[in-house]
């Protein structure tokens, strides 16, 4: 009797639904654009990721060597750590679209009255 090779498994793409998304957002200073990312990605968090969500702001004014861990070759960059993969995003991120594709953010659903 012959028996069927197993199919090789494919990998499974992380989940987001349950799980806290890690973003953290490398600037440099308290610059104009740094300040408008942050806000940006702020609004659009709580837009879509509402309580499922952690921003950590990465200065490389005071900590550049921080920036050789993530390859970070222009700010601001914001690098999505989880879920996984990981996604770089380079601006001031303020097209909400961009972002939301970029970061394969799933746009919330709103309730119809």
């Amino acid at each position: 009797m012959k028996v069927a090779p197993r199919p090789k498994k494919k990998p499974v793409k992380t989940d987001p639904a349950g799980e806290v998304w890690t973003l953290k957002l490398y600037v440099a200073g308290q610059t104009p654009k740094s300040i408008a990312a942050f806000a940006n990605l702020k609004k659009i968090c709580e837009e879509h990721l509402a309580g499922k969500y952690r921003i950590v702001i990465i200065d490389l004014v005071t900590n550049p060597m921080l920036a050789k861990g993530d390859q970070i070759l222009a700010i601001p960059t914001v690098v999505r750590q989880l879920p996984t993969p990981v996604k770089k995003l380079i601006g001031d991120l303020a097209n909400t679209e961009r972002v939301l594709v970029g970061l394969d953010i799933k746009p919330a659903v709103k309730a119809v009255k």
